[in-house]
This record gives structure tokens, C-alpha cells and sequence, in this order.
């Protein structure tokens, strides 16, 4: 119960966040809106005043002064829209400015809950979407729609039978906005997540362009493309000829109403019940009536589309609401501990971890090895937070990580992944994680420790040097060391390097030997996950992992040690022995 109310509290915040300071600008709209629709009677006052008032009398000066008036009053009503809309825009830059940077901030948390990147890009979307709609003609028709009552009356006052008449039109077109919203809803729905793959497929081969181009099946990539775009395409047509036929039948009906209402002010004028300028007014008043709602059923897939993204940066806040700060912490000094971790899949929930207990003091350094898909990787994704454990905990000096607000934790971990990607950016600024102000002596620092400082100079720009997306201009051993450095800048008490020698040379490996000495001798903590077990000749700690188990763990002679007694009885596991081999050449 205490859940739900917090649910509903988060719920509540962030409602107030999206509309906060919004209120009087959308009631100003509203009763500029209002000003707006009792202008709009200027025609139809203009043509009863002409027809029977002017024109009977033959006055001149009476027609020039209506005439006059009325330009007057339409110059007014042209003011206020352009008002209205420059507003309506406004409210749009401005709620963008507030939401996008936490749409974003969502957008970068949901891969690492199984979301593709495509989904993630939703988010920011949204933002786009519903700033696009607020200055959109279906808003404008839906600010209108409220003030219809005030034609309805105008058109009853002329006769009680134009009224009746004016209101069943009203009631029909209504009905058929019903009709449009129930027959839409779910092919809305389907059309998004069709979006949604699309963009996942085409964002996929976009990251794979050269492996596509080398192997030569580009062509099938864009066949899986092509049907995937063409699902989107027919449940897009769908909904647009359901919205379509609607607009249709509604842009008929009140265009039959507007001449059945021509009609029967006809019939009341030859009963003598009507002037024949109310037959006008009557005319211009019911279609002025029916407009807003005729509109807003020709604009319904807007506002659906928009309705649906703004549910969604609204889950997006609810989401972000319910994260509490921790409280600040003094950085950790002594310990890693890792308690009886187990870890999912995100989005798949396959256990990958399974009751994984380890402890490391400072000054230590692991070397994590281990079959292919063992659960190395996951291990290291658990270290760092990136990936939530189902059970157990990650500790530093006793504190578990969710204790450790980001920023925070950010200063203390260094991180290297498997696939090393660079921001678009200038070396110091991919070195330095992006921080605005940043001190030149730990960049370079970094870069030192990292063995990269002279190649750094030697590029064209040195640490200024523009890198471009994904850091594509570079090599994969430049890219990792650059990489490296970057989980090196403020010396983190915990590094945590996922096959940190996969692209290096000789001089690359010893550059990362000597910083995880580095690391070790300034008193941090260093996870080492390799393959290549040249990286590991600085390491006092081994522990290997299989099957998502923690198999084996000790000190590295003592794992070595273990090893040449297994091998020497034949029980050792011939991934190991190969593992155990390779270390015992590089350690020799």
C-alpha cells in the first residue's frame, strides 16, 4: 500500500513538474481563445447589419461605417491569433528546454535495462513530438472547441429551429471524434512500436556499415529493413485512412449542414419568421460553430500522437521522481566486497551471475578469466552499476552502490568496456568524461599513466584534437588507449578494465601493466577481464569464471599452483589449462 501511495506521489510530482509555470500561460490562451471566438461573430453581425439594415435603408455612410467596424474588428481577432500561436509555441521551446534534458537522461539509462537504442531515442522524440503539437492547428481547434456553446447560442437567438438544427450537427460531428478515437487507439499503438523496430533495424546497420560492406550482405540488411518499414507502412496506412475517411465524412456533413441551413432560413424567410440577413449570419455562425470540432477530427492522429508521447515523458518523470539522491559519501579507501551476487539479462531476465562472493583490498589487483560467455563481461557491468544485481550486493568500504549518488560514484570508477566507443569530441574532453571545467594536470596525468601523452601530442591538434563520431579516426589500439585514460582521469579507487589489451601492441600492453601497478601502488582496487592473460603479469589476484560461477579464487600462485596439480592428474578443465598455460608463459 505504501508502494502504491508513493507510486501515486511520484505520479503526482511530476505532473506539477510538466505543467509547472505552464498554468497561466494555457489560461491566458484560453481566454484569448474566448476573445478570439467572439470575434469570429464579426461576419455574421457584418451581413445582418448589411442586409437588413444598409441595404433597405440605402444608406452609404451606414455601410461605410459597418464596413469600417468590421475591418476593424477582424484586424483585432487576426492580432490575437498571431498572439495566441506565438504563445502556444513559447509554452512548446519552454517545455522542451525543461524535459528534453530529462528525457535524455532516461534515454541513456534505458540500454542498460534491455531497451534498444531505438526505443531509448523515443524518449527524445516525445519531446520533439508533443513541443511540435502545442503549436499545431489540432491544439488551436482544441482551445476552440469549448467556446462552440457561444455560436450555438448566436444561432438559437436567430431561430429556435436554425439552433436545434446547428446543435444536431454539433452532436453528430461529436459522435463521429468518439468513433475516431475508439477505432485509432490500438492501431496508434501498433504504429509506434512498428516505428520503434524499424529504427532499431536501421540504427543496427548504421553501427554495422562496415562489417555489411566487407562481407557483402548489405542487401540483406536492407531487406530486413524493407519489411520492417513496410509493417510500419501498413498499420500507418491504417490509421490514416481511418482518421482520413472520418475527416471526410465530417468536412461533408458540415458542408451539408451549412447549406441544409441555408435551407430551412430560406423556409423561415418565406414564412416570414426570418429576415433574409439572418439567413447569412445564420449560415457563416454554423459553420463558424462546427469548425473546431470538424478540425479537431481532421487533426485527431496529431493528437493522438501527441497524447500518447506526452504519457510517456510523463512515465519518463515518474520514473526519475521515484530515484531518491542518496547521501554524500566520503570517498572509499580500503575494500571492495562483493556478496553473493547474482545477476540477470536485462529485458531477456536469463541469470548470468550466480552467488558470486569475492573481497578485495586496496592496493590489490584481480584478473578476472574465464570460457567465452562465462560471465565475465556481466561481472564487470555489475562492478560498475551499469547492470542492477538481482540478489546480493557490490560494496565499497562497506557501502552498496546504489548508496552513491552517479556523480559521485563516477569520481571513483574507472571503466573500460569490451567494445571501446569515444565521444564526439576533442581528446581532452573524452579524457576529462566531458567536464566543464577541466584540469589540464589530470588530463595529462591520465594520459601519462595511460602510456598515451606523446601519441596525444603527436596528433594534429594534440589534446584539442576534434576525434569525430565514435572516434572512427583513430585506430582500435589508439582508441582503447585513449579509452584507458579516460578510466584513469582522477584517479579512481576502483578501475575496472574489460579486455583492455584485445587491440594493443607490446608498447600498449606495457603502458597498461604499468598503470595497473599504477593503480596498485596509490592504493586503488584494478578488475582485470581478459583473454589475452599478458595484462594479467600485474595482477596478485585470479578468479575464474564459468557458467556464471566463481570457480576458482586466491592469489595467482596459489590459482597457478592449483592448476599444475589438476593438469597433473587430469581434472582440469581444458579452457582452464589452456588459461593456466598462457599465464604461465607470461609470468615466466
Amino acid at each position: 500500500m505504501r508502494s502504491k501511495d508513493q507510486k501515486q506521489l511520484a505520479r503526482k510530482r511530476c505532473n506539477e513538474r510538466l505543467t509547472r509555470h505552464f498554468g497561466m500561460p494555457f489560461a491566458f490562451v484560453f481566454g484569448m481563445s474566448g476573445i478570439i471566438n467572439i470575434l469570429a461573430l464579426t461576419g455574421s453581425f457584418y451581413m445582418l447589419q448589411v442586409y437588413d439594415r444598409a441595404l433597405p435603408s440605402g444608406s452609404l455612410p451606414t455601410l461605410v461605417g459597418l464596413s469600417t467596424l468590421a475591418i476593424g474588428l477582424y484586424l483585432a481577432q487576426g492580432m490575437f491569433d498571431v498572439l495566441r500561436l506565438q504563445i502556444l509555441v513559447r509554452i512548446g521551446a519552454q517545455l522542451d528546454r525543461r524535459v528534453a534534458p530529462l528525457a535524455q537522461r532516461v534515454s541513456i539509462d534505458m540500454p542498460r535495462f534491455g531497451f534498444s537504442s531505438a526505443e531509448a531515442m523515443e524518449r527524445s522524440r516525445d519531446v520533439d513530438t508533443v513541443r511540435g503539437f502545442l503549436g499545431s492547428p489540432g491544439l488551436v481547434a482544441l482551445f476552440d472547441l469549448p467556446w462552440t456553446p457561444v455560436f450555438l447560442v448566436f444561432v438559437y437567438l436567430l431561430h429556435p429551429y436554425l439552433g436545434a438544427l446547428t446543435v444536431a450537427g454539433a452532436v453528430l460531428l461529436t459522435l463521429l471524434t468518439v468513433v475516431t478515437e475508439l477505432l485509432t487507439r490500438r492501431w496508434t499503438g501498433a504504429t509506434q512500436q512498428a516505428v520503434v523496430a524499424r529504427n532499431a533495424i536501421a540504427d543496427s546497420n548504421a553501427r554495422n556499415a562496415d562489417v555489411l560492406k566487407a562481407m557483402g550482405f548489405a542487401e540483406r540488411a536492407v531487406n530486413r529493413y524493407r519489411i520492417a518499414n513496410n509493417e510500419h507502412l501498413e498499420l500507418q496506412t491504417r490509421t490514416t485512412d481511418i482518421t482520413g475517411t472520418f475527416a471526410a465524412v465530417s468536412r461533408v456533413l458540415r458542408m451539408i449542414l451549412q447549406s441544409a441551413v441555408l435551407g430551412l432560413g430560406a423556409y423561415l424567410v418565406i414564412g416570414g419568421e426570418l429576415s433574409a440577413g439572418s439567413i447569412i449570419a445564420a449560415s457563416i455562425t454554423s459553420a463558424r460553430a462546427l469548425a473546431p470540432i470538424d478540425q479537431t477530427v481532421g487533426n485527431w492522429k496529431a493528437i493522438s500522437v501527441a497524447r500518447t508521447a506526452f504519457d510517456r515523458l510523463r512515465e519518463t518523470l515518474v520514473a526519475l521522481a521515484s530515484a531518491e539522491k542518496p547521501m554524500p559519501l566520503p570517498p572509499p579507501q580500503a575494500s571492495l566486497r562483493v556478496g553473493s551476487v547474482t545477476v540477470a539479462a536485462p529485458g531477456s531476465g536469463r541469470v548470468l551471475l550466480s552467488d558470486i562472493s569475492f573481497e578485495l583490498k586496496a592496493g590489490q589487483a584481480l584478473g578476472v578469466i574465464g570460457p567465452s560467455g562465462g560471465g565475465k563481461t556481466t561481472l564487470s557491468r555489475a562492478l560498475t552499476g551499469i547492470w542492477p544485481v538481482l540478489r546480493g550486493g557490490v560494496r565499497l568500504d562497506g557501502a552498496d552502490l546504489p548508496q552513491w549518488d552517479e556523480d559521485s560514484l563516477g569520481r571513483i570508477v574507472g571503466y573500460l568496456p569490451q567494445e571501446v566507443c569515444l565521444m564526439d569530441a576533442t581528446v581532452e574532453e573524452n579524457i576529462s568524461r566531458l567536464a566543464e571545467t577541466a584540469d589540464p594536470a589530470l588530463v595529462v596525468a591520465a594520459a601519462r599513466a595511460a602510456g598515451v601523452h606523446e601519441m596525444i601530442l603527436r596528433m594534429p591538434d594534440g589534446y584539442r584534437t576534434e576525434l569525430g563520431p565514435f572516434g572512427t579516426s583513430l585506430s582500435g589500439g589508439q582508441r582503447q588507449r585513449i579509452a584507458l585514460a579516460r578510466a584513469l582521469y582522477g584517479n579512481p579507487f576502483l578501475l575496472v578494465l574489460d579486455e583492455p589489451n584485445s587491440n594493443l601492441d607490446g608498447e600498449g600492453e606495457a603502458a597498461l601493466a604499468n598503470a595497473i601497478l599504477g593503480v596498485r601502488a596509490r592504493g586503488g582496487i584494478a578488475v582485470v577481464i581478459a583473454h589475452r592473460p599478458s595484462v594479467l603479469a600485474a595482477v596478485d589476484t585470479i578468479a575464474v569464471i564459468q557458467d556464471g560461477k566463481l570457480t576458482a579464487f586466491g592469489p595467482k600462485d596459489a590459482i597457478l599452483g592449483k592448476a599444475a596439480r589438476e593438469v597433473a592428474q587430469g581434472t582440469e578443465p581444458a579452457n582452464v589449462a589452456r588459461e593456466r598455460s598462457s599465464m604461465e608463459r607470461v609470468t615466466a
